[in-house]
């Protein structure tokens, strides 16, 4: 990374309109100074323990390292974390930074909900106005989550430019910060962005990292061989490598293979079909065409469905570091089932997508090996992508029964 901590390696940068030049500057001395405040992150520590329910478990699947060859196979199970997702950690101290700056309204994006619900949370338990938005897509195949947002007290605000996924409702946050920079932070919900977002979302999120370190030493005696999880933007995938990447840990990320290999059917940057480009007020690599507008993108996965990936993963996959491998819809969902019946655990699509590349590699390991998979979200969320796909008659019906209840007026 270059001295200045804008950039990792070449990627990175802050490149934004003038009129959010006075924000950043603010918020970037802000979060220098409550990085060396011990009092700062006293008070977080209190709010993870008490109000995240931190640490979160690292549970032994022993069953699945039984059927895969024998590995020791463990589940960082950060659904367990208060709002079902590693997304808390981020929103949290986001939100916290915002009230010492003064701030009283907070804006966030969201693809899966899971960001938009922890800022919704974060932002209630803060006393803080809140305000998420979401790409019309998703805000449909992602109901509950929005349902849950609105019961926190925040606004959901319909994206329905572009892709209407969440490429679009960065865009769309962005843009309505602009409008309002004295009273409001955008607490950006991945480790992307203009600087200093990538540091500040990796620092928050490297608790996952710190807590699998410490559980698999006291457990095992040592590191383990391989992480996997799985990257959109990267905030889950940093934050659990984050206290690894001087070790000699395998590190594997993986990405959104969709349906297809032709654009828009995917979201696989690191396989060789992104391009170094500047996007949305950073530079990274991102699936663009020929004049560098965003292609749309595909994933069964709200939260993997980006046409970009953080500068640090991008730096981090460029010199080797990380090893970035993509998973298809197909496989993801076969995760889902294989894990649930398998461990009794339910993962969201996104963190399956780590486990299937988990799935897929562990055979081929020695027997004596020691993996990790950071399961970043529980998969109660995704109940109206998979219901349909697993149980298509029967959640018809449910659905058919409950609008017919409703319209009788049954409680």
């Amino acid at each position: 990374m270059r001295h200045d901590e804008r950039y990792y390696g070449r990627f990175g940068g802050r490149y934004i309109p003038e009129v959010l030049r006075p924000a950043f500057e603010e918020l970037e001395a802000a979060w220098k100074a409550a990085r060396e405040d011990k009092d700062f992150w006293f008070e977080l520590e209190g709010l993870r323990r008490d109000f995240i329910g931190r640490p979160t478990p690292l549970y032994p699947a022993p069953r699945l390292g039984k059927e895969l060859g024998g590995q020791r196979l463990w589940l960082k199970l950060e659904g367990l974390a208060n709002t079902g997702a590693h997304k808390i950690n981020n929103a949290l101290g986001q939100a916290l930074l915002a009230k010492r700056m003064g701030k009283k309204r907070v804006i966030a994006e969201t693809g899966a909900g899971q960001h938009g619900l922890a800022t919704a949370a974060a932002a209630a338990k803060l006393g803080l106005e809140c305000e998420v938005f979401m790409g019309e897509i998703d805000m449909a195949r992602q109901h509950p989550n929005v349902f849950g947002m609105r019961m926190f007290g925040a606004k959901v605000s319909p994206v329905l430019e572009g892709t209407r996924t969440l490429t679009d409702a960065v865009n769309a946050a962005m843009k309505s910060w602009t409008e309002r920079v004295a009273d409001t932070h955008y607490i950006l919900g991945s480790a992307l962005g203009p600087h200093p977002y990538p540091t500040m979302v990796r620092e928050f999120q490297s608790i996952i990292g710190k807590e699998i370190r410490e559980e698999i030493l006291a457990r095992e005696g040592r590191l383990p061989d391989a992480i996997y999880a799985c990257v959109g933007g990267g905030s889950n995938s940093i934050g659990a490598f984050s206290a690894f990447l001087e070790e000699k840990v395998e590190l594997i990320g993986a990405e959104a293979g969709g349906r297809g290999h032709r654009p828009g059917e995917h979201a696989a940057r690191m396989g060789g079909a992104a391009n170094v480009g500047i996007a949305q007020s950073y530079k990274s690599l991102f699936l663009q065409d020929a004049d560098g507008s965003l292609l749309p993108t595909h994933s069964v996965s709200a939260g993997l469905d980006y046409a970009g990936i953080g500068p640090e993963l991008a730096h981090l996959g460029e010199t080797g570091r990380v090893r970035f491998e993509s998973v298809s819809d197909e496989e993801a969902l076969a995760a889902v089932k294989r894990t649930a019946r398998t461990e009794g655990i339910l993962p969201a699509l996104e963190s399956a997508h780590a486990l299937a590349l988990a799935y897929r590699e562990l055979p081929a390991m020695p027997p004596d090996s020691l993996v990790v998979v950071n399961v970043s979200g529980r998969g109660d969320k995704d109940l109206f992508i998979t219901a349909p796909r697993f149980d298509r008659e029967d959640w018809l019906a449910f659905l058919k029964s409950e609008v017919a209840r409703i319209e009788r007026g049954d409680e």
